[in-house]
């Protein structure tokens, strides 16, 4: 097995937690992880703790007002040890890694949203609603709130055991109670579950000269996907003078997409991300090289296949908060570079990496294991992707009272290049819509709008875009056009490494 071309995953879990993976199919010297034999074991854990947690083992299992077993209570102390390191380490049971297997094959029955724990409001944060899928035409919104599912408190309930009850068969109903900012009381959905397999890239002409590309997730398609939209795209007019990437609310994907995704604009072999972290198998560079993106031997083709043009075209990447891990490696990338200017809000910072290590037929660790890094040594954890250009949306006051981020996750690992008292500044233009403060009956009226907009039945190689409407888009075309910036902007600190 060729661990950088087969193993590593960046995963943005679909109605799961944000998580990056490093899978590995054994747990062996040959993968860099030795198993642990009982000798290293009997020098390496503290004996009088190991007797202190048989105590309370005994002692809760013998007292506890309701008689518990043996596993519940193994299960539990483990998810403590875990859940305690940050937010994306875990155990999975049985049915967390059938659950892991189906979003690693893109098909699963659920609901298609991205969310994770906030713990301080006792509740589950949607990050992001997968365009598309049925939480999306909902109308659940990034930033929204889950307090309920089905009528259950979620307060009570771990973020794997929330997952477990959005998921569900095929076809079925399961209601989901939102708390939503400017929102008096809370809003019931009722859902039906669905197979999320979702088409990840959508296009279309934003006028005559100007190409749309947004991907929603990177999938082992994607690559593929993207070189027939380009294609597509240069069909329609081979004198194109610029391209807009849209990874607003991309919540992540496979590793090799993006950095496919990331080799269609950049030269060949250029160093798209690389990995840093203890063991000798974490630290690891991905290149724009088929060793490196090309997952099922079509990824190759489909590059070559790409006109040149799309190398050097103008080009702008649309980001917020939604957008994270592998797509922030390729805004990562494309910025490193200077590829392309990024324009929106910072991104949600998730920059680890976390290795699945089996500990049987169907039950395995999921332990944080390496952080990524942009080809010029910026640590995406906690901090994210800063725009060039700070594009806020007309519901800008809304999702920066959310502030949903790595950074704001109990737990979570601080970045490694964190700034310092005497790092650089660096002015970074802003620019806001007119109208920023929405009425809630604004809100529905414009979400209500937009769904009517929405065909019965969507070719899901085809974007939805209204220019009229969406105030970052337009922006993102007046900026790629060459139209003058505002002159207010914003003091930013840039990173230290």
């Amino acid at each position: 097995m060729r661990l950088k071309t087969i193993s590593k995953f960046v995963l943005g879990a679909v109605c799961g937690s944000l998580v990056t993976l490093s899978i590995y199919a054994t747990a062996d010297e040959q993968n860099g992880i030795t198993p642990i034999n009982s000798q290293q074991m009997a020098n390496t854990i503290p004996v009088d703790d190991v007797n202190n947690f048989a105590k309370v083992y005994a002692i809760t299992k013998n007292y506890y007002v309701e008689s518990v077993n043996d596993t519940k209570l193994m299960k539990g102390a483990i998810d403590g040890m875990l859940n305690n390191l940050d937010p994306h380490s875990d155990y999975l049971d049985a049915d967390d890694f059938k659950q892991l297997s189906e979003m690693t094959s893109g098909s699963f029955a659920g609901l298609g949203i991205e969310v994770s724990r906030d713990k301080g409001n006792g509740g589950v944060k949607v990050v992001a609603p997968i365009y598309g899928t049925p939480a999306y035409l909902a109308g659940v919104q990034s930033g929204d709130l889950i307090v309920k599912i089905n009528g259950v408190p979620v307060s009570g309930l771990s973020l794997d055991e929330a997952i477990k009850r959005m998921r569900g068969k095929e076809g079925t109903k399961v209601v989901i109670t939102v708390a939503r900012a400017n929102s008096l009381k809370p809003i019931d959905f009722t859902i039906t579950r669905a197979k999320i397999a979702v088409r990840s890239v959508q296009s279309t002409m934003l006028n005559p000269d100007y190409a749309y590309i947004r991907i929603t997730n990177f999938q082992a398609d994607t690559s593929n996907e993207l070189a027939l939209a380009l294609n597509k795209a240069y069909k329609t007019n081979p004198h194109l003078k610029g391209l807009v990437l849209d990874l607003r609310d991309d919540p992540g994907g496979l590793l090799q997409s993006a950095v496919g995704v990331s080799g269609v604009f950049l030269p060949k072999d250029s160093l798209v991300v690389y990995t840093d972290g203890r063991l000798a198998s974490a630290k690891q560079k991905y290149y724009a090289s088929p060793n490196d993106y090309d997952i099922d031997g079509t990824q190759q083709a489909s590059m070559n296949s790409i006109p040149a043009i799309f190398k050097t075209l103008p080009m702008v990447v649309l980001v917020n908060q939604g957008t994270a891990s592998a797509s922030e490696i390729v805004s990562g990338a494309l910025q490193d570079y200077k590829r392309a200017r990024i324009l929106g809000v910072k991104t949600f910072g998730k920059g680890s990496v976390q290795t699945v290590i089996p500990l049987s037929k169907d039950t395995a660790i999921k332990l944080t294991t390496a952080l990524y890094y942009t080809p010029k040594g910026r640590s995406i954890q906690a901090e994210g992707i800063k725009p060039d250009v700070i594009i806020q949306s007309e519901y800008s006051d809304i999702l920066d009272s959310w502030d949903v981020t790595e950074a704001s996750l109990d737990h979570h690992i601080d970045n490694p290049n964190a700034l310092d008292k005497n790092a650089k500044l660096e002015s970074v233009p802003i620019i806001r819509p007119a109208k920023q403060i929405m009425t809630q009956d604004e809100i529905k009226a414009k979400a209500d709008a937009k769904m009517k907009k929405m065909p019965k039945v969507a070719d899901q190689s085809l974007a939805q875009v209204d220019l009229k409407n969406d105030f970052q888009l337009d922006w993102a075309l007046n900026i790629i056009e060459g139209k003058p910036l505002p002159v207010e902007s914003s003091t930013l600190a840039k990173s230290a490494k």
